[in-house]
């Protein structure tokens, strides 16, 4: 009964992240298990957008705006691409045991672990009088990045440069 009792007192804002949070989670078994590649990425995609949702309850709308503009945008444009140009199709060759029994074990391995985890989590409340709406800005992501987090920036911009030029050279014919 206690639980019917929080259900009845949800905020809006709870009933959104619980939709979001399921949203994602459908999505993103829809893009592992659809055995259609294109249905894959419209998967991805879905995830993508509710993940962005999210974002935007946190007030990070920057992270909200990357997240579409760049991979459901750019990069799942890319897949399809991909998938198009390899001519890939959704072969299956069977139902396979093994996997099936794996999955239901992971999935009962992370029921368990949420349960545990819903259980001995603390219900509280947003003061509304102390709250910062600054925070999830790109004010303050910008000052923690470039300040706080500066070198690992910087190494992470210099491995990036280092795996672009290695994949250039790895594309190039040899003539």
């Amino acid at each position: 009964m206690q639980y019917l009792e929080l259900l009845k007192n949800m905020s809006l804002v709870q009933w959104a992240f619980y939709f979001l949070s399921v949203t994602t989670l459908f999505g993103a078994l829809g893009a592992v298990m659809s055995k259609n590649t294109i249905h894959s990425v419209l998967y991805l995609v879905l995830t993508f957008f509710s993940i962005s949702g999210i974002y935007i309850m946190l007030n990070a709308q920057f992270l909200a705006a990357v997240n579409i503009i760049v991979y459901a945008g750019a990069i799942m444009v890319l897949f399809v691409f991909a998938i198009m140009f390899l001519h890939l199709k959704g072969d299956h060759h069977g139902f396979d045991n093994t996997i099936f029994v794996s999955a239901l074990t992971a999935v009962g391995i992370l029921g368990v672990i949420l349960t545990l985890a819903i259980k001995k989590a603390e219900h509280f409340r947003v003061d509304v009088n102390n709250f910062n709406p600054k925070i999830g800005l790109i004010e303050n992501l910008g000052d923690v990045l470039y300040k706080k987090y500066l070198l690992p920036f910087e190494l992470v911009s210099i491995l990036f440069l280092i795996a672009m030029v290695g994949a250039v050279l790895l594309a190039k014919k040899e003539k």
